[in-house]
Formats: C-alpha cells, sequence, structure tokens
C-alpha cells in the first residue's frame, strides 16, 4: 500500500552527518514535507519541543545524549509536546537484549544499521499499519510492548485517496533528494536496493563506543 506523507514532519537525530544526510534524503524521496535534523539528542529534544515532529528517528549512540535517554525524555519530560509520538531508533545493535532495552525505553520501532529504504519505509508503514496503544505502569510509560494491531487509524499519516497539499514543493524535495542518493550510489559503487554502509557508518571511534 502507498501512502503520502506531505503533511508530517520528521525529526531526525543522527551525529553522523553522512548517515544524517542519507536518512533526511530517503524520507524526502518518500514525499515527507518536513525533514528536521539535529546532531545530538540534546538538540534532538530541544527541536522536538519547537517542531513537535509526528516522528522522530533516532540514532543509539550519540553524545552528550544517546537515543535511548532522549526517548525516555520524550515519554516522560514534562516539556515534551507529544510523550505519544512514535520513535524509531537506528542502531548497529542487533542483539535480542538490546533490542528489548530499546522496547523498554518507550522506543516504537527498532531499525538496524546498515539499512536500505525499502527497510526505512516499512518502519514508517509499521507505524500506520499497526499503531501500539500505551501504556502505563510504575516503572514504565511507552508503546505496549506486545504489539497490537488496528484496524483503523487517524493519526497524520495519510493514504493517497486523502488529497494534497504543497505537491509541487513536495515533488521538488523529492527530486532533489533522488538525485543526491543517485549521486551518493555513483560514487560508492552502490547499487539501487543495497543497504547504506562502508562510508556512511560511524567512525571506528563511535563503533567502539557501541
Amino acid at each position: 500500500m502507498s501512502y503520502q506523507f506531505q503533511k508530517i514532519t520528521v525529526l531526525v537525530v543522527e551525529d553522523n552527518q553522512p548517515m544524517l544526510e542519507v536518512t533526511k534524503a530517503l524520507l524526502l524521496t518518500f514525499g515527507v514535507g518536513n525533514v528536521v535534523t539535529a546532531q545530538n539528542g540534546e538538540v534532538g529534544f530541544k527541536r522536538f519541543c519547537e517542531f513537535n515532529p509526528d516522528i522522530v528517528i533516532a540514532d543509539w549512540m550519540m553524545k552528550p545524549m544517546d537515543g535511548i535517554t532522549l526517548t525516555k525524555r520524550v515519554r516522560t519530560d514534562p516539556l515534551s509536546p507529544n510523550p505519544y509520538v512514535p520513535v524509531i531508533l537506528m542502531t548497529g545493535f542487533s542483539e535480542k537484549r538490546r533490542v528489548f532495552q530499546a522496547r523498554d525505553a518507550g522506543v516504537t520501532e527498532f531499525l538496524v544499521k546498515p539499512f536500505n529504504a525499502r527497510d526505512l519505509y516499512r518502519r514508517i508503514a509499521q507505524l500506520i499499519e499497526r499503531p501500539r496503544q500505551f501504556v502505563r505502569s510504575e516503572d514504565f510509560f511507552g508503546p505496549d510492548r506486545r504489539r497490537g494491531s488496528s484496524e483503523t487509524y487517524t493519526g497524520p499519516l495519510r493514504r493517497e485517496s486523502d488529497g494534497l497539499d504543497n505537491v509541487a514543493k513536495v515533488q521538488e524535495q523529492q527530486a532533489r533528494a533522488q538525485a543526491m542518493l543517485d549521486e551518493i550510489r555513483k560514487g560508492a559503487g552502490m547499487e539501487k536496493g543495497d543497504r547504506f554502509d562502508l562510508a556512511f557508518v560511524e567512525s571506528k571511534d563511535h563503533n567502539e563506543d557501541e
């Protein structure tokens, strides 16, 4: 199923500049109307409060505030404009214990690096097609850790039949972003569909931190 994202704002929080730019470009090729960026969780929370985005996509390992801490602030900080916002966590971690750690922090979806356009699109589509109910307990607030399903969705992500705003602007953004991605793939010798890795992964020091 195809979705239209012209009306939504996505915040991307990533401290690796090439990966930040690639993620932003991928979102623009999907037709996302507005992509806001930040290079660490501390700045990311400020941008979150300022722009109140519809989706947050954050890297796990960042300084001075990582993606897990950012998610907890989004969920529980009194300044948070929307504690229910979907959060997609990007990381090189794939072990089950890491997934559980992210889930227990209130993360909605988990995106393992390296990833390609299809991987990212599927995570966003998952937010629409299988939204999670929120639960609150003494030590947890966030999406239900037992995934449910819903036949209806009334949030900001719209289907193809919902009508379009600023179509020309979004199409121009899509074209520029696609040209940028094509240039990146060409320079790196990548085929369309390859996962972004190699030149776009974190530095050696960053990997050691993880």
